[in-house]
């Protein structure tokens, strides 16, 4: 589908927002939109709407093409077409197609964004009496006039990339300094932006949250699955694109988070690191990331966009489908700030001396006397080719809510948290001056499904055991919680000094 009314005339709001003076220049343009008719299609006329990438370098230069059918240098530009989804992508799509410069060689600047630095009317045809836009009769063409929308661009790399010639309506491209560009309209606000700062250097014009909670876990969004969402269904940070009325990228983050997930206020913010990334259209974007921390309950924010905010921790990262450089850009910011050895506070404050426990969720799931127990990997982090029951570590979220989400991330089985008693507990420590863990056992009332192994890095199968015969080797708590669970016993200790 090619770009839509309501884009069309919001750009073009946008643009008229900075130039009020050409309003009545663009009564015809609004007129059009509100006509029949493809506004976007050379089939329309008298009039349609045309894109060009207005290319800065470096050195205040801006890429001209020399058009074969008149000799005249432009920048690239032309009609728009069925594919392109904005007018931006139009333009990009243009010059690539006429020198070769692809969208990930460019990138937004922070004065222009995605808006056009100029919307230039001109006539085409016929040929005599205008020679620099004559008409093609050859292809039935009348005289007719270009609405032409023009994006300014940086190049993304230091060094340009050489313009190639890719079709016959190229034959020549040459860098001009602002003051030689032949559009006047184009060139006169050029000039004007220069004093603004339009001058060819890129920065960052996205800013993203890395939240932490100072004990290793790292909140992430998942975006919606969608058209035209970056990145769609993937966890990412969040945050998003500068708008013209932010003031800085400090601003802009603080607006994304508080139309994303009002009442999320994380504390400290502070710039962190500039990741590269692509963005929708193939541009190039530089992100900067600011670091904070938060202490609360992603279930409790009032989500706006996207599907999910949760808590994930470092060694989590690797099953999880990421934005691209996530993975590394957290795993590094864990390194830098490690946890030390050294317990953090409980939330909310507690006693001096207070010792955080893990805690773990487990599911003792009996049929006709027998246990169902999985295998687990010997490249898992714990308990390498040992037998344990299906079991998993709480998030910030209830011990029976995570033990339904672990079983049926595990093994497919759907349990409702209503349906889950707890039949026994564990409080055991591995070695003294380790962190102690207190393991909870539940008994699900009801379950549907048949065990599947869905996490093959972990868990390689799942089988039935007879409770009286349980295989070796066994998790050690895990035989002392199912001997004591047959025996009536509702709690056991295992692993401290007496």
């Amino acid at each position: 589908m090619p770009p839509s009314r309501p884009h069309i005339r919001a750009t073009a709001e946008t643009y008229l927002a900075r130039h009020t003076g050409e309003l009545d220049a663009l009564n015809g343009l609004f007129a059009m939109l509100d006509a029949p008719g493809e506004p976007s299609s050379r089939a329309t006329l008298p009039a349609h709407v045309t894109c060009g990438a207005v290319v800065i370098d470096r050195e205040r230069r801006v890429l001209h093409i020399r058009h074969p059918a008149t000799g005249l240098l432009v920048i690239p530009g032309g009609h728009v077409e069925a594919g392109d989804r904005t007018l931006l992508a139009a333009a990009l799509r243009e010059v690539f197609e006429k020198a070769g410069i692809r969208p990930g060689d460019l990138c937004l600047t922070p004065q222009f964004l995605d808006a056009p630095i100029d919307v230039e009317l001109h006539d085409i045809g016929p040929a005599p009496a205008n020679p620099a836009n004559p008409a093609n009769p050859a292809n039935g063409e009348p005289a007719h006039q270009h609405v032409d929308f023009r994006f300014v661009l940086y190049l993304a790399a230091a060094q340009p990339p050489a313009p190639a010639r890719r079709n016959a309506e190229t034959a020549d491209a040459r860098w001009l300094p602002f003051a030689d560009v032949r559009s006047p309209t184009l060139r006169a606000k050029l000039l004007d932006a220069e004093t603004d700062g339009l001058d060819g250097q890129p920065e960052p014009v996205n800013a993203g949250a890395l939240i932490h909670n100072g004990a290793g876990r790292y909140l992430l969004h998942l975006r919606d699955d969608r058209d035209g969402i970056w990145e769609p269904w993937t966890l990412a940070l969040l945050g998003g694109g500068r708008e013209p009325g932010d003031s800085s990228l400090e601003a802009t983050l603080r607006r994304e988070l508080a139309e994303e997930a009002p009442g999320l206020r994380p504390v400290g913010l502070t710039p962190y690191a500039v990741e590269e990334a692509t963005g929708v259209d193939g541009l190039s974007v530089s992100l900067q990331v600011f670091a904070g921390s938060w202490n609360g309950d992603p279930e409790a924010v009032d989500l706006r966009e996207g599907v999910l905010l949760k808590w994930f921790a470092v060694d989590a990262l690797d099953r999880l489908r990421l934005s691209p450089g996530l993975g590394d850009l957290i795993r590094r910011h864990a390194a830098e700030h490690p946890l030390g050895g050294q317990q953090r506070p409980v939330p909310g404050g507690a006693p001096a001396g207070t010792v955080l426990h893990v805690v773990g969720v487990h599911l003792y799931l009996e049929h006709e006397g027998r246990v169902l127990l999985g295998l687990r990997h010997p490249d898992s982090a714990y308990a390498g080719e040992l037998w344990h029951t299906l079991a998993g570590h709480l998030e910030a979220e209830a011990a029976t809510a995570g033990l339904a989400r672990e079983a049926f991330e595990e093994a497919g089985l759907v349990i409702d948290p209503a349906d889950l008693e707890l039949v026994h507990t564990v409080h055991t420590v591995d070695r003294p001056g380790a962190r102690p863990r207190i393991q909870l056992f539940f008994r699900p009332r009801h379950w549907e499904g048949t065990p599947e192994v869905r996490e093959p890095d972990r868990c390689l199968a799942w089988e039935w055991w007879d409770a009286k015969d349980l295989p070796e080797p066994i998790v050690p708590y895990t035989r002392v919680a199912i001997e004591g669970i047959r025996a009536g016993r509702s709690y056991s200790e295992l692993g401290w000094e007496r």
